[in-house]
């Protein structure tokens, strides 16, 4: 797709005036494509959604709750950016690719060794304010991961040599971790609400000190003592293999100030946290290309393979201390 002309293209077509820079690629995405864009008429954020996701036969429906979703967070006040609605649609389509239009703002998103106790703070009873909005009292809809790391280590070997040593030597413990996230799933309190699906420290800008919540694609429906104990793993530094227990408590206390406490069982749901599997299989899916539209792609599903597996295996390392330090 030649770039240049589908972005005059769009600004042409969406009324949104004639551009007055070339459109700039923005970094941090791992699954779609960000573009700023600046016209005539204003600064604007255009997300190419990847053509291999809007292949899933589930996609638009998925999309359309999001959608709605997105609408009734603004209704309750929820600082969020959601999408420009444009010609009664939300999603937009030209030559075949899919997008989302937003206005463009002047926010910073954290780098991981930015993060400070005081932004898990508001992380986490921003996170309750959205559970709190609507909840069911009944299960959530949650898969559970049941990936055949026999046959990803197998085609590897043929495939892929870059990872094929990696999910060999850690096969055991993707089976051992698999389990433990699947029993821990069965054991989450029957309790859906509004979840974001993917409120980590690069979709949250900050703007005169306060969070803003973009790419708001993932919202559904989900399970609130999950999402929050995952993102409050994500924010203290789980993500990138160095937990800060003082930022740890301090997302799960202001979470429970906001939202009312959920007196969790921390032994018993521990292995939510190899939620990371899924994104690893995903991934692998990039590598062997059985999921993957194009030569870059591959190579970042190859990169996040590793990522992912080093903290998987970090998780798995820190189990005594982590549930010490949940425990008090």
């Amino acid at each position: 797709m030649d770039k240049h002309n589908f972005f005059h293209g769009i600004a042409e077509e969406l009324s949104m005036g004639a551009l007055t820079a070339p459109a700039e690629r923005v970094t941090g995405g791992y699954l779609h494509e960000m573009y700023k864009l600046e016209t005539a008429s204003g600064k604007y954020a255009v997300k190419l959604l990847n053509p291999v996701i809007m292949k899933r036969p589930d996609v638009f429906e998925n999309y359309r709750r999001a959608e709605l979703l997105e609408k009734e967070l603004c209704e309750n006040k929820i600082p969020v950016i959601p999408a420009m609605e444009i010609n009664g649609c939300k999603m937009q389509c030209k030559d075949g690719q899919y997008f989302y239009v937003f206005h463009w703002i002047e926010g910073k998103a954290l780098a991981w060794d930015e993060i400070k106790a005081e932004h898990c703070r508001e992380a986490g009873a921003l996170l309750a304010r959205i559970h709190k909005i609507r909840q069911v009292k009944e299960p959530s809809d949650i898969k559970e991961i049941c990936a055949d790391w026999d046959f990803y280590v197998t085609a590897a070997d043929t495939e892929c040599r870059e990872i094929a040593g990696e999910l060999e030597k850690n096969r055991d413990l993707l089976y051992y971790c698999q389990e433990q996230y699947n029993s821990a799933l069965r054991l989450l309190p029957p309790v859906s609400c509004i979840c974001d699906g993917d409120m980590d420290c690069k979709n949250v800008l900050w703007t005169d000190g306060k969070p803003v919540i973009i790419d708001l694609e993932c919202l559904d429906y989900g399970n609130p003592l999950s999402e929050m104990f995952q993102l409050g793993l994500s924010w203290s530094g789980g993500t990138v293999c160095s937990m800060n227990y003082e930022s740890l408590n301090a997302f799960i206390s202001a979470y429970k100030k906001e939202y009312g406490d959920l007196n969790p069982n921390w032994n018993a749901i521990y292995g939510i946290g190899f939620s990371w599997l899924d994104w690893l299989e995903y991934n692998v899916k990039r590598a062997l290309r059985i999921e993957c539209g194009s030569e870059e792609e591959r190579k970042l599903g190859i990169g996040q393979v590793h990522e992912t597996l080093r903290r998987i295996i970090y998780y798995h390392t820190i189990k005594d201390e982590l549930l010490k330090q949940l425990s008090n």
